[in-house]
């Protein structure tokens, strides 16, 4: 291709560029999940690249992911989409992490008619805002997930008082796993919630709700909350000398950088999941032994929803054989096919859903324990007595 440039708001885009734009929290309290997504989105396009380019028609295109920090901030979120599109010249976008985040930017995606396509987003909060023309989301279910401790606790046969403490923040996905699945799934199971109780998202302080889960005895203690708030509540859990059988923390016991800072502390804490490298999904234990290998870092499961999104775009916009984006929405719309991450189908609420698994943290590394035919290790249960 010719060295031509395209003029776009004050820029130039190269005629064999195409730009691609993602909003991520690459800083903030969110900023371990970003670091996961970025790496996955740029490894899709370098792939791409190395192999020659995205063919669009009969043009080939480089792309070009150009990312934003969006700070852990939905307003950010929304003004990185907005710049992303308006001035950086992005033909399509990839989402950022959590539904604040996600949704924030998915608006402004909706409103200029441009498609997004997202990962960490689960299903039911993104459903919950609108019903989208041009973002779409491939995750797990909060109801898979909320029912999640309870389903492994039924097959494998676990041996709990049957009591159960709740703590989870008050944002979106807390107030629809804490505030409404968990107990609902608890009551159904046979157990007995004995403490219910929600905190902001900027909370440190937990000893009080603590003191009261211990107090009811509670063998089952389920929390949904960010990783800062995630670590604060299992130290203050130990400090407090309350050690349940079972500890679910959900969200917050994700990336690595919860195991780094608890060390032993951990061990034994459960976290639901959708994917891991012994998955049978094409590529998926080589997607895990180059992240480790590139980043000397522990794998996470965001690594693949993320290369997983950026496949996703980059084949539509190959199927579509045009960088316009009614056509890119509508070859998007069609995806049917298996992924690193697995099968991805959206339905017409422009989601596709990926099942779940249990999680366990075992020496520093997520290990799947349940369910059964998916596990690469063995459930530690009760929790290991920490102090």
């Amino acid at each position: 291709m010719s060295a031509l440039t395209l003029a776009f708001a004050g820029h130039a885009i190269a005629a064999d560029e195409l730009v691609i734009g993602a909003s991520l929290p690459l800083s903030g309290p969110l900023a371990g999940f970003g670091a996961y997504q970025k790496w996955g989105y740029e490894t899709a396009a370098n792939d791409i690249n190395k192999a020659g380019g995205l063919s669009v028609g009969d043009k080939k295109y480089t792309i070009k992911v150009v990312i934003r920090d969006d700070k852990t901030d939905p307003n950010v979120t929304a003004s990185n989409t907005e710049t992303l599109i308006s001035r950086d010249g992005a033909v399509a976008m990839l989402g950022s992490c959590t539904p604040a985040l996600v949704n924030a930017g998915a608006l402004v995606a909706e409103r200029r008619k441009v498609p997004l396509v997202s990962g960490c987003d689960p299903l039911g909060a993104f459903k919950s805002v609108r019903k989208w023309n041009y973002a779409w989301v491939l995750f797990f279910d909060e109801g898979d997930l909320g029912t999640a401790p309870f389903r492994m606790l039924a097959d494998l046969k676990l041996e709990t008082n049957k009591k159960v403490a709740i703590l989870a923040d008050n944002g979106p996905d807390g107030r629809v796993v804490g505030g409404q699945i968990w107990p609902a799934a608890a009551k159904q199971g046979g157990y007995t919630v004995v403490q219910s109780q929600d905190f902001p998202v900027d909370s440190q302080q937990f000893t009080s709700m603590i003191g009261q889960a211990k107090a009811a005895d509670a063998d089952i203690a389920l929390v949904d909350a960010i990783p800062p708030q995630a670590i604060s509540i299992r130290k203050q859990m130990v400090a407090a000398d309350y050690h349940p059988k079972l500890l679910d923390m959900e969200k917050g016991a994700e990336p690595e950088q919860f195991a780094t800072a608890l060390g032993p502390l951990a061990e034994g804490v459960l976290v639901g999941g959708y994917w891991d490298p012994s998955f049978p999904y094409p590529g998926a234990a080589d997607l895990g032994k180059r992240f480790e290998a590139e980043t000397k870092q522990t794998q996470s499961q965001h690594i693949a929803d993320s290369f997983t999104a950026a496949q996703v775009l980059f084949d539509a916009i190959a199927k579509a054989g045009s960088l316009d984006r009614e056509k890119i929405n509508e070859a998007i719309a069609k995806t049917d096919k298996t992924y690193v991450v697995g099968p991805v189908k959206f339905d017409h609420d422009h989601t596709s859903r990926i099942p779940i698994a249990m999680m366990q943290w075992q020496n520093g590394k997520a290990v799947t324990v349940w369910p059964k035919d998916r596990a690469n290790g063995k459930l530690i249960f009760p929790l290991p007595a920490a102090h």
